[in-house]
């Protein structure tokens, strides 16, 4: 199967590349929609005699404390027991969704976006984001008569906090460390984006023995991503090397992706994340499947590099939940995106920041390298990314766009690759070019982007 050819099972218009998102207060990200996603979830999940029962966490945004109460009331009326765990990274949601054995896991977040928005991802009782058969199956129970899901008064559910829940997390997170490692003698500062793993992410690595200095961790409910965090990591690099400190870690809003910056300050991507990781692994006998699964994204070189080591890459489209049902069909435990998402399924069923800055750590302890260096698996080659608003219509449904970027693919040939996609969650065109040089890359993107403006009415 084509990395492109994973059309969903039904139509969706709510759910996205990664749950639902928009703007906060505006539909669909409104509280009359949590409502009915709770109820319709709530129904679906709601299978057999036993007791049911969902977990919910949330990042630091304001428009949280809007959306989850009206998630829980729609699932404590569709008979559910709701277990609230405030500000927790997304991989603790999923795994406390398998801890507590429970029917649902649910996190409020919209992930790397400004505190305007919001979303919602849904976790089955497996810990797995759902797949887009189930997600289409629950938009149609919101878009229809929603009241045989509403149980009698005596059937209600009830809401409670489980207060421990950030002390699992981190048990868990410390348990992927290897056993007889520490992190004693290295100065590390982590920037927690000011959103859900601020306090989690900091003392991980403090009780792993770091020197801990921490970026990030005072929300307010509006500063989330607000020049912090994995999609602004210039700060922590300036820090980084105010410091002399030995590595810097950048997390997103939910801390389920990651970037790293090296001693000197400049930024380690997704990719060579993924590099060092697999040949760690690979070395140490650990990697399974002898295969690393990427999106379409990751960069040509590390393909190359993969290669060389005798590992195969095996690409999806674009996000994280593509990667892992790809690293389940082919019972890989390694597999991430570019943009810093790293799933490790030996520890974890969605992507996690900080266990892979684990994995990282660890590599560097054992190699006794500089993060410089050891981070630096292999030289990429050009590529850009440039993002086209539009209005209306995608321009990628256009005859003469389509010519356009076929024609471009046999232009390049061997020497490049074109990606052009429209963004799950935002109204852009995606065009990435890569290519041998940096000449023939321009050029491309060039041809491109053009008529694609055109197409956008973009200026």
């Amino acid at each position: 199967m084509s990395p492109d050819s994973l059309p969903p099972a039904r139509p969706r218009k709510l759910f996205g590349t990664d749950g639902i998102r928009g703007v906060a207060n505006r539909p669909p990200m409104d509280a009359g929609t949590a409502l009915r996603l709770g109820q319709a979830a709530g129904r679906f999940f709601n299978r057999g005699t036993h007791r049911h029962r969902v977990v919910i966490g949330k990042d630091t945004r304001l428009s949280g404390y809007m959306l989850e109460p009206a998630l829980t009331a729609g699932f404590i009326g569709a008979g559910m027991d709701v277990v609230l765990v405030g500000p927790l990274p997304t991989p603790a949601i999923a795994l406390l969704t398998r801890s507590l054995r429970a029917d649902l896991g649910v996190m409020i977040s919209a992930s790397h976006n400004p505190h305007e928005d919001n979303g919602i991802k849904l976790f089955g009782p497996d810990g797995l984001k759902l797949s887009d058969e189930q997600e289409g199956e629950i938009e149609a129970l919101m878009g229809g008569d929603l009241s045989a899901a509403l149980v009698a008064p005596d059937k209600l559910g009830r809401a409670s906090r489980l207060e421990d829940a950030p002390g699992r997390y981190i048990e868990a997170a410390k348990a992927s460390f290897p056993r007889g490692l520490t992190l004693e003698g290295l100065r590390i500062i982590v920037d927690c984006a000011h959103g859900a793993a601020y306090k989690v992410a900091p003392t991980v690595l403090w009780e792993l023995g770091a020197e801990v200095v921490s970026v990030g961790v005072q929300p307010d409910g509006f500063n989330i991503n607000r020049g912090v965090g994995s999609t602004s990591p210039k700060q922590l690099a300036e820090i980084v090397r105010e410091r002399r400190a030995d590595i810097g870690i950048a997390l997103d809003g939910d801390a389920d992706r990651l970037v790293l910056v090296d001693e000197r300050g400049a930024p380690v991507d997704g990719d060579q994340i993924l590099a060092l990781i697999a040949e760690s692994w690979a070395r140490e006998g650990r990697l399974k499947g002898g295969a690393v699964v990427a999106t379409v994204m990751s960069n040509m070189g590390l393909e190359r590099f993969l290669g060389r080591k005798g590992i195969t890459l095996h690409r999806t489209p674009v996000g994280d939940r593509y990667v892992g049902e790809r690293m389940r069909e082919l019972g890989c435990n390694l597999g991430g995106e570019q943009s810093g998402h790293m799933i490790m399924n030996d520890f974890g069923t969605t992507g996690d920041g900080l266990v892979a800055a684990l994995q990282v750590l660890a590599a560097l302890v054992e190699e006794r390298r500089p993060a410089s260096q050891a981070c630096n698996r292999f030289t990429p080659l050009p590529q850009r990314l440039v993002n086209i608003r539009f209005a209306g219509p995608s321009p990628l449904k256009d005859t003469g766009v389509q010519a356009l970027i076929a024609e471009e693919e046999g232009r390049l040939g061997a020497q490049g690759r074109v990606l052009i996609r429209a963004s799950g969650t935002e109204p852009l065109i995606r065009v990435m070019v890569e290519a041998e040089e940096e000449g023939l890359l321009n050029e491309s993107l060039d041809r491109l982007c053009g008529p694609i403006r055109a197409k956008a009415g973009a200026a």
